[in-house]
């Protein structure tokens, strides 16, 4: 019996709460993959046929300087190798994987995977023009055909791939998951799974010999048995995925079990964790040396396109803000040095990316002798040693109290930004003396920049306590995405006009 999930909840997590879905319409989950494929084969074959379409145009119709232009080839000519091209385009999309399903929804990799199969296409095309002295064509429009076939075809899977996370919510396009192993590493697994709701995985369950079956683990999920019991609730929950969380296994012999069963059976899958993932956010390499695969930790969070596009988003809006707010800058500088003496700029000494320090820009808040108002109240000194915030901070200016409500006292990390020591984005800096808080997240907390905002300024920010705004911290590290960013940046807005928990 192959059914999609039906009558029971799904639960999805996030850091604010519990999301929970119910499944709608029984859809048979090999027919639902299978209706996918097809829907990827049929969008590739229109955009794939537009593209070349719209490159005759560019390079025959448009007049564009940069062509010469004699004659305009007949456009039969153009079309009767296109109907050649197109299904040799796609049969070596098929070939490098682009409809099998786990090469599917696979983020930047699924579309790298669609590049180099439409430059395949394009040197089969040019290997055809050396073979064939007859076959003639224009240079022009192939190389225009290849960046738009590329680029249609990437934006109908991206299209596509936003109603499959739809048809999640819903119930759909889900593979039935079960964690081995209900340690800290499991439990890390489940709730990362629960919160990134587009992963794919619905969790039934945990397997763990040292908890009592039924009993509850981490929101809906319970143990289900131990490994005595793995096939019957393999198949009496249609369990597609098994995820052992290798640091639960005291010994190989139980890992050797379910490889031997299960490890090339062709309706389940089995993965294995690091041992680490509880411990370590930024993601692990496999090399191999002298054919030995060595597991590396990488150094930093975000690498390769990542980076590239998280940079691209910090200076694109972080340079024009500087020009337009450069009145703002010198209207607050003369504000400040009007209101109390000392300098315009303060400078904190923060924590970033691999545990380099830097100052951190911010607009002076404070009277200069700050340390002295502090030591005469023992009260408000023992209160910021604990909570590193003060409501009612006696050493804040009447400027500063405004420019902290606003949240204006930050604009000037923005230069942060520009030389390379800050994110727009990212989870909140932290001085030296802090990173004990972290407790074993410090190691994470340190792979990624600080940020001028972030999920702990959108979610209360002082009003938060310590423990939740690592929590926070640690979310975002975790589930980092170029979307996460800008939605983020869209909700810092109305959460600074709201005022909620700036002092």
């Amino acid at each position: 019996m192959d059914t999609a999930i039906q009558g029971i909840d799904i639960y999805f997590d996030t850091p604010l709460g519990h999301k929970v879905i119910r499944a709608s319409r029984s859809v048979p989950r090999k027919l639902q993959w299978r209706l996918l494929a097809s829907a990827l084969f049929l969008c590739d074959l229109g955009l794939i046929g537009v593209a070349f379409r719209l490159a005759y145009s560019i390079r025959f119709e448009l007049n564009i300087p940069i062509f010469r232009l004699d004659t305009v080839p007949a456009l039969h000519f153009y079309q009767s190798i296109v109907f050649i091209l197109i299904p040799a385009w796609l049969v070596i999309f098929a070939i490098t994987g682009l409809y099998n399903r786990k090469n599917l929804l696979g983020g930047t990799r699924e579309y790298a995977l669609l590049f180099n199969a439409s430059t395949i296409g394009v040197f089969m095309v040019i290997a055809a023009s050396f073979l064939l002295p007859a076959f003639i064509f224009a240079r022009g429009w192939l190389l225009i055909s290849w960046g738009l076939a590329f680029i249609l075809t990437a934006t109908g899977r991206f299209s596509l791939r936003r109603l499959v996370y739809v048809l999640r919510e819903q119930g759909y396009f889900l593979s039935p998951a079960l964690i081995v192993g209900a340690n800290d590493e499991g439990l890390s697994l489940a709730g990362q799974l629960m919160s990134w709701k587009t992963s794919g995985f619905h969790l039934v369950g945990f397997l763990d010999k040292k908890i009592p079956t039924g009993e509850r683990i981490l929101a809906h999920l319970r143990c289900l048995g131990s490994l005595d019991n793995l096939h019957a609730i393999v198949e009496n929950y249609h369990v597609e995925e098994i995820i052992l969380a290798s640091s639960a296994f005291s010994s190989r012999d139980g890992l050797l079990t379910i490889f031997k069963e299960y490890g090339v059976a062709s309706g389940v899958s089995v993965r294995m964790s690091s041992g680490l993932y509880e411990i370590i956010t930024t993601g692990l390499t496999v090399n191999e040396f002298a054919y030995v695969p060595l597991v590396e930790v990488n150094q930093v969070r975000l690498s390769g396109i990542d980076r590239v596009l998280k940079a691209t988003l910090d200076y694109c809006l972080t340079i024009p803000a500087v020009i337009l707010l450069s009145p703002l800058f010198l209207g607050l500088s003369l504000a400040i040095k009007l209101g109390s003496p000392g300098p315009v700029i303060h400078r904190r000494r923060v924590m970033g990316v691999n545990g380099r320090q830097f100052d951190a820009f911010k607009f002076r808040s404070m009277y200069t002798n700050g340390d002295a108002i502090l030591e005469a109240q023992p009260d408000l000194k023992e209160e910021l040693a604990k909570n590193h915030k003060l409501k009612d901070d006696p050493r804040v200016t009447p400027i500063g109290n405004l420019l902290r409500k606003t949240s204006l006292d930050e604009l000037p990390q923005f230069f942060n930004v520009l030389i390379g020591e800050m994110s727009l984005v990212g989870p909140r800096m932290i001085s030296p003396e802090e990173i004990c808080e972290y407790d074993h997240w410090d190691i994470n907390l340190l792979t990624v920049r600080p940020g001028i905002t972030g999920l702990w300024q959108v979610s209360g920010r002082s009003e938060l306590s310590y423990d939740q705004r690592v929590r926070f911290d640690m979310h975002y590290i975790r589930n980092w995405s170029i979307w996460l960013d800008l939605q983020l940046l869209f909700q810092t807005i109305p959460a600074v006009l709201r005022r909620r928990g700036a002092y």
